[in-house]
């Protein structure tokens, strides 16, 4: 018992009472910036070619789908990382930390309407993000087993629940489809615009919450062990090459191409480099053959298992590049600066990126500039930002701005005018 001339703790703010940061993997940070350069990629650098055909380009190969997959596994294992990592809290503890997503989601969802008014050719995913932050809020508390089961049963069953859904909400009058970005004028119209985040819009909640669910799993593993790492980095990449493989097979050689082609209807539409690129915007309906397909934004069961493993290669990958961390110690691979810099803040480079692209939307670029260098401008400016904060050890405002609202969320005012309650004699005590 202390003594009674021992002052009482002063009491914290909401900003004081979080618990602590996890401390970061580098790798990880370097998954996360590399995600953000490849998305950079695709929407400032051409993803097809200007002939007719359409050809794919290396961009459009290389990052589309991808890129944007591994950005949605990684706020999954983050959301593990700060929520229990091996062991998921429980009690009072699980439900401080609900109400930490769920608010971290609000400044994002903001941002996300803010930037979709301005006049841009990208498909901007954070209030799509900030959706999947609220709707992986009841499995943060599962366990390793029961989140497996999870993330296998959601990637197997919600494409096939999206395509019964879909052509019902594309059929109603007008269509449940926004076709532009989610903007604040959207909220006045919340039937279209929830049927646009979770069904018909560019990133569909209903599957893209596989990808949460499985970066949640991957974050529940031991991260710093060198198995675990060489375990995601070999187990996803067969995982992709395994799901591509079948993807392409039951379109090209097992019937499926021509029952997708009598679909489209229509013979001039380069259905084949959408299939190597992006299915966005293409109408999946008329035949069950388009779940065939592991094309990126199908948002097929073999995409998201193509992507995910991709995505979980990735992981495994710059966590090796990272090396061990040592116990209690943050991984500080300098190496990995350059990725894990921009990796450390990506919301707020991801927001400088679109409101900088918004400038020449439409617009000639100006003294000569090609795409490819406005996209090196971009990605060095985001490397130079990132890695300037990350040597002065700050959070990016945007980043700093939700780890407040998530702060404030976790924070649970101590009862007053209570005594702490004393074990009884011989019952469990405390040292």
């Amino acid at each position: 018992m202390p003594p009674k001339d021992v002052p009482p703790k002063p009491a914290r703010s909401p900003l004081q009472a979080a618990r602590p940061a996890a401390a970061r993997l580098a790798g990880v940070d370097a998954a996360r910036g590399v995600a953000l350069l490849g998305m950079m990629a695709t929407h400032l650098m051409a993803t097809f070619g200007p002939d007719a055909g359409r050809t794919p380009t290396w961009v459009g190969l290389v990052f589309s789908g991808r890129s944007a997959a591994l950005f949605a596994v990684l706020a999954g294992i983050g959301l593990a990382l700060s929520t229990g990592r091996q062991q998921p809290l429980r009690g009072a503890e699980l439900r401080a930390a609900r109400r930490g997503v769920a608010l971290r989601a609000v400044p994002i969802a903001l941002v996300g309407l803010i930037l979709g008014g301005l006049e841009v050719n990208i498909a901007i995913i954070l209030v799509h993000y900030a959706v999947l932050f609220v709707c992986i809020l009841p499995f943060l508390g599962l366990g390793t087993r029961a989140l497996a089961a999870w993330a296998a049963g959601w990637t197997l069953l919600s494409p096939v629940l999206a395509f019964a859904l879909r052509p019902w909400f594309l059929s109603a009058e007008p269509p449940l489809r926004l076709g532009h970005n989610p903007a604040m004028e959207d909220l006045e119209t919340p039937g279209p615009l929830l049927a646009d985040i979770f069904l018909t819009g560019y990133y569909p909640v209903l599957q893209w919450l596989s990808y949460l669910l499985i970066g949640l799993l991957i974050g529940r593993l031991d991260l710093t062990a060198t198995a675990v790492r060489i375990l995601l980095l070999c187990g996803g990449a067969v995982l992709a090459v395994t799901a591509k493989t079948l993807g392409t097979a039951a379109i090209l050689d097992w019937g499926g191409l021509q029952a997708l082609e009598e679909s489209v209807a229509n013979p001039a539409f380069p259905l084949t480099s959408h299939l190597q690129v992006s299915l966005t915007g293409v109408e999946q309906s008329g035949t069950w053959w388009w779940l065939a397909a592991a094309a990126p934004h199908s948002g097929t069961t073999l995409d998201l298992l193509h992507t995910a493993g991709s995505a979980a290669a990735a992981v495994g990958f710059f966590l090796l590049l990272g090396g061990l961390r040592r116990p209690g110690r943050r991984e500080t691979a300098r190496w990995l600066l350059p990725l894990s810099g921009p990796g450390a803040m990506t919301l707020t480079l991801y927001t400088l990126h679109v409101w900088a692209a918004s400038w020449f939307h439409e617009r000639e670029l100006p003294g000569g500039l090609s795409s490819e260098g406005l996209y090196q401008l971009h990605a060095l400016s985001a490397v130079a930002i990132g890695g300037l904060f990350a040597l002065w050890g700050r959070r990016g405002p945007l980043e700093w701005l939700a780890h407040q609202a998530a702060v404030l969320g976790r924070y649970r005012p101590a009862a007053r005018g209570r005594e702490p309650r004393r074990p009884r004699r011989g019952g469990r005590g405390t040292a």
